[in-house]
Formats: C-alpha cells, structure tokens, sequence
C-alpha cells in the first residue's frame, strides 16, 4: 500500500482489542441497521461496529456485508503489496474506475522502504489480535490524500494474514505538519515515547522494527542495568540524558547513541520519557578496528611494538612487586632479504604469516609473542625461574623456525638469530630491555648467524664505541679528515714501479691515523661508503694526473666497495672524476671484490661492460676467497686479477693452487698481481712462474704521496730493484 504514516494516535504501535474501531460522523452511515451490515452505534462517539466472521463463511461472503456502507473498507495483502478487495467507497477513496483495476495496481513499485518494513510489522503484529490506529497520506493516482485510517488482520481463505482497512479521508493538516509526520515515518533515527515507569506508548516504523517481539519497555532495552540507570539519573537532575550504550535489539546487542529528554503525552498529558537512538554499532565496530591496528601487525595480526610497550610497563611493574624475573627474545630472521628479493614480497609474506603462527602456537599462555615489523619478532616470556629455562625456550623457537617452510612450490628453510635481555639484570624499563636484546642478537648475527646470545654490559660499551665512531665517520666525511696512501705495484719484467693502489686513511683527530680496518666496515653498513668512495675515485683521478704531468706514467689501482658498485651513481660519478682531471681511463684500475661478482648476473656484466667500454681497466681483487672461478670470469671483462695474500704467506701449503691461478691467467690473457709479497722467496717463486707484478711490504707499505713521488725519482734513477737493499728495508 503506497502512502504514509503522518500523525499516530495515542495507540499506535500498541496492541488494541481485536475487532477495529472507526470514529465517523451520521453522515456515513447507511440507511439499513440490520444485524447482517456494520452499523454505527451511539454512544460517546459514532463507532463502526464490524460483525464477527463465522469460521465457515467464505471471505467474500464477509466483505459483501461493507459494500452498502459509505465508509471506505479495503483489504491489502501485505505479501503482494495489493489491494485484494475494496467497497464503492474505498474506490473513491484510492480513485479507481473498478475493483478489477484497484486491484491490478501494483503498489509496491510506488511503496517506500520504510513503509513496506511498517507493514510487515503490523503483519506480524496482527497475530497477536493487535490493531493500530494511525494518520495516513495515501497517494491513490500519485495525489495526496489525508486518511485517518484503523489497521487490523484479517484471515484469507489461503490462511495468510492480510491487512483489514477503514478509513475517513480528513483535511488536510498545515503542510510543515504533515512533512514532519513523513519525516517521522522514513527517519532511520528510532524514536520511542515511553511513560515515566518505562512503558511504551509509542514508536515510529525505524523504532519499532529494531525491537525484538514481545520487548517494549525502556528497561528490557538496555544490555546494562547501570546503563538505564545513568540515564534516569540524568533525567531527573537536568531533564535530558545523552549516552552510548549497548541495546538490545531485533538483531542482537547494538551499540546506540541515545538521546532522551523529559516530555508529555499529548493524549493525556502525563508525564512522558522522549527518547530517539541511533545505530553507532559501524562506527563503534570502525573505532574497534581502528583501536586493534593500532596494536596489531596487519599483516601477522600479532601484538606490534605500541602494543608491547603498553603491556610491558604493566608486566614489569607486577614483576617487581613480586620479585619475578621476566626475559626478552629478540628474532631476527636471517638472509629474510634474499628471499624477497628472489621469489617476491608476496612469499615473504606468507614466510613471515606462518613464522607468527609457529611462535604463537608454541609459546606459553602467559608469554607473548609480538612483530616489530620487517622480519623482527620479540618474544616476552613471563616469570622465568633461571637462565636454564630461557635457554630451553629458546632452543624451542629455533627446532620450530628451521623446520622447512612449505610455501606453494617453494620450500623454504630459515634460521633466527636470537638476542636475549633479562629483567632486571639487563634493564628494568621496556626501552633498555628491547635495546641490550637487540645488541645481544645483532652479535649472534655478527657471530655466525643461526645464533643466540644473552645480553652483557660489554656489548653496551662496544655499541657506544661504535655510535660514536658513526658520528665521528660523519663529521670526517664534512671535514675532509681523509687521505689516500699509495702502494708501490712492481713489475717482474723491468723491476720498476708500474702501478700504485690508493688506499685510504683517516687522520683522526685524536686516535691518530686509521687504516681503513678500523672504520670502512661501519661506512658500508651506514651508507658513507659512497660519499667517502666518491671522494677516493675524485682524488685517485687527479694524483694519477698530476704523476703523469711529472713524466711518471703509472697506472692508479681504485678499491669499489659492494654498496657503491650496486650503486647506480657509481657510473656518473667516475665520469665526472676524470672529466674534471683530465685523466685518461686507461690509467685507472677498479677493483672489484671476487664476492661481488656473484648475484645478478646480467646486472654486473652490465655494469662491468659499460666501465671498460668507457675505457677503464677492471681488475678482481683478493682472488681464491670467493667462489668463482678462472672459466666463470671469462663472462666478464677483467684484464686484471690480484692473487690474494693469503696464498702468497702459505706457499709451502697452496703452491699447487697459485701455481694453477698463474697458468690459467696466462692462457685466457689476463694479467696478474700478487699481493702480501713480504719474502725474497715469495718473490723469487712468483717470478720464475711468470707472475706480472708484486706488491707488498717486501718492496714498501702503503706511503703517503710524498713519500711515494720519493721513491718514483729513485725508481727512474736505477729501474733495477736491488733485492738485498729490500730485504734489509723491509726486515728494519
């Protein structure tokens, strides 16, 4: 039925005696009072008085009995939103030319929302015996109609229960009344008037529809007692209540913003409750979510680090009240790069969802596992007994990570490096306790990985040592605090100094001067590397410049670290050094370490192409530590590979070894260097071999350029090195 709900009467929404009522004027009677017809009855006020239906008389039968009265009577199904009979008055009344076409209309594609949900309440309210008394626009033809209409149930002869009408077409009411009755009707806000004990008078559709069956005081809607009391509380101080508060509903627990304030009933004038409620149950379920990832890992759904900290503080506080001691596991995941890097961050993922599941389901209930993000973990086990019990737990957590993980066709396997604190030894506040973990496993990771390790205050002075060797390596860097010193590179052939390798050093300001040992390990891990890399390239370029311009044509060895060769400013970076200079390409060689041939394959080869194409000679340092081998560096284009220390000191052991690096050199036209040569019977073995140069401490330590322009002015005096003079040098 199109229309809607625009002023209830005081009964609307309650139950009423079965056997509806219509109050009418005589002007709506017919002129037959027999007992077979409704009639009008006298009395306080003109009632239509409708006849009972006798179980076995048909439906049409009954509804025959209206059509000689003046009243509209009408009969919707609720089920198919038509009317299923009508008298000549209700006609009129919805504008119809005939029975047949009232009900051919189809009234549901005009029905709003709001009413359809309004008339299946009062369906189902009819089975109780109720009937509703109400102000109704109908919109028979789309006009608007004004009709006080009397709702009750009747049976069809199908059994289901349809809707009996009658209604009195009235004037119309002001139109801001008649709007704000609509309003009232389609609001989704709930609005309920109650009397001073909780009782209900009345609900609007939104209301009535969000209470459970038989449920209609203020009382049985509050989930808390507390809560209904706070707000009788409220009412009787100031007149109105505000609150939030979860309610019972048609659809379980809800949680509503309810507003209520002192009123009257406008039937009778007694003293009433308004109250009007809002479903807040999406935004208090959006605060929820909002409130749990604020605590939680996304990805895990484990307790994060804020999470940590709050719960933490707690924990300590109980634990010192009762003498407990507590412990903190730090995990950290090793080479967890390496895997997204190769197979994706997608992998990663699930690596890093089913590290949590494992460690959640094997940790204590009292324990508590979090994710610090990345491939962190923090486990925090509660009242432990004695380092003993740490260290089971600990074992557990590592026989639980190295089992292989099984991700699609992948089958990965991992190992944790693990840093332990204690509380209280090791810290009494959460912040020292995570950072002294911390420092405990980035030492088992320094130790060998697949580790743990428990905190000690050493660690602490080493990590302050070397803060403060990163902020002195920074100020060195704007400083300029650094020089480059030169190895002699000596050839076989001629006995003379043919090349030189810059190697930097850094002329601190109060520990004296540093080779690059004390320092280069934290410039890679910082990222300094590459500005004070930049700076090598920049000066190498211009000494090997200004040699030249002094008639010493010698070649200028350059040392790349991994994290600048990886870099893509490395490139650009070299250009411009020997743009600036004016130096010839040919007369630098970069060096590269055997290891950081390994990975990406085409990436290097890239790379290295591009330098020689650029002119530049490319040379492996330190080869026989890596992995790689003569035939695999015939992929890329070195001209130069410097045989490392290590097999030079041990020749009685690796002869064999060097002696195959010699050859195989010498058949793919490489040429070769031999580092660490510190022995005349290194050098006098290295020279019946065919080695192409030397250099090491036998000849001269690395020197400042001064003192290597000194010993290039004694090279071009006599080319010839005499080996017993070195020999006494070196051994002072």
């Amino acid at each position: 039925m199109t229309g809607g709900q625009t002023s209830p009467a005081p009964d609307a929404g309650g139950s009423a005696p079965p056997g509806a009522t219509l109050s009418a004027s005589k002007s709506l009677i017919t002129d037959d009072g027999s007992d077979n017809y409704p009639v009008l009855a006298e009395g306080a006020g003109l009632e239509l008085q409708c006849p009972e239906r006798r179980p076995d008389m048909p439906l049409a039968d009954y509804l025959e009995s209206f059509n000689r009265i003046v009243t509209p009577v009408w009969v919707f199904d609720t089920d198919h939103s038509k009317v299923h009979w009508a008298n000549p008055a209700a006609l009129k009344l919805w504008r119809a030319d005939s029975l047949e076409e009232l009900t051919a209309r189809a009234m549901s594609k005009e029905m709003s929302p709001t009413v359809a949900q309004r008339l299946k309440q009062y369906q189902r309210d009819f089975e109780t015996g109720a009937s509703f008394t109400e102000l109704w626009t109908l919109y028979p033809n789309g006009a608007p109609s004004t009709t006080r209409c009397i709702f009750s149930g009747l049976r069809l002869d199908d059994g289901r229960m349809a809707m009996f009408c009658q209604g009195i077409e009235e004037r119309p009411d002001a139109p801001d009344t008649l709007r704000s009755a609509q309003a009232l009707l389609h609001t989704t806000v709930m609005i309920s008037l109650y009397d001073m004990d909780g009782n209900s008078l009345y609900h609007n559709p939104a209301a009535r529809a969000s209470y459970r069956d038989g449920m209609h005081s203020l009382p049985d809607r509050f989930m808390d007692e507390h809560d209904y009391k706070t707000l009788l509380d409220a009412l009787e101080l100031n007149g109105i209540a505000n609150l939030v508060a979860r309610v019972d509903t048609d659809e379980g627990p809800r949680w509503h913003e309810i507003n209520a304030r002192e009123s009257r009933d406008a039937v009778n004038g007694t003293p009433a409750i308004l109250i009007s409620e809002v479903n807040i149950s999406d935004l208090k379920e959006a605060e929820r979510k909002s409130q749990y990832l604020a605590v939680h890992d996304v990805l895990t759904g484990l307790p994060n680090r804020t999470y940590l900290q709050n719960e933490l503080a707690d924990r300590l506080e109980g634990a010192a009240a009762a003498a407990q001691k507590l412990g903190l596991v730090f995990i950290d995941l090793d080479n967890f790069k390496n895997i997204n890097d190769s197979l994706g961050h997608a992998v990663g993922d699930k690596l890093l969802i089913e590290v949590a599941a494992r460690l959640r389901s094997h940790c204590r209930e009292e324990d508590m596992v979090t994710r610090l993000g990345g491939d962190e973990f923090i486990v925090f086990l509660h009242d432990i007994k004695c380092r003993e019990s740490v260290l089971q737990m600990v074992e557990r957590i590592r026989a639980l990570l190295v089992d292989p993980i099984y991700i699609g066709e992948h089958v990965l396997e991992i190992t944790p490096s693990m840093g332990i604190s204690l509380f209280p030894d090791d810290g009494e506040d959460i912040d020292t306790l995570m950072k002294h973990a911390d420092l405990a496993m980035y030492v088992a990771k320094d130790s060998g990985r697949n580790r743990h390790c428990f905190f000690s205050h050493d660690m602490r002075e080493k990590a302050e040592t070397r803060l403060e060797l990163e902020s002195s390596l920074r100020r060195a860097v704007e400083l300029d605090q650094f020089e480059l010193f030169y190895q002699p590179q000596v050839s076989f052939e001629t006995n003379a100094i043919t090349g030189a390798e810059a190697l930097i050093r850094w002329r601190h300001p109060t520990r004296g001067l540093l080779a690059p040992g004390a320092f280069i390990t934290v410039a890679e891990e910082t990222g300094l590397v590459e500005p004070i890399g930049n700076w090598v390239i920049a000066e190498a370029a211009a000494q090997q410049k200004r040699w030249e311009q002094e008639g010493h044509n010698i070649k200028v060895s350059i040392n790349l670290s991994p994290r600048q060769f990886r870099s893509d400013a490395l490139i650009p970076v070299i250009q411009k050094a020997v743009e600036a200079e004016g130096c010839d390409p040919a007369m630098l060689d970069l060096e590269i370490t055997e290891s950081m041939l390994m990975g990406d394959n085409q990436r290097i080869i890239s790379a290295l192409e591009q330098l020689h194409e650029m002119g530049f000679n490319l040379a492996v340092d330190d080869f026989g530590t890596g992995y790689s081998n003569l035939a695999y560096l015939q992929r890329y284009p070195i001209s130069c590979l410097k045989i490392d220390r290590s097999f030079i000191r041990d020749l009685n052991k690796t002869s064999a070894i060097t002696e195959l690096i010699i050859s195989m050199c010498k058949l793919i036209d490489v040429n070769i260097v031999a580092e660490g040569v510190e022995e005349v019977e290194q050098l006098e073995w290295l020279r019946e071999r065919g080695c192409h140069q030397y250099q090491g401490f036998y000849f001269s330590p690395p020197v400042p350029v001064g003192e290597f322009r000194q010993k290039l002015l004694g090279d071009a005096q006599a080319t010839v090195v005499d080996l017993p003079r070195l020999r006494q040098s070196a051994t002072r």
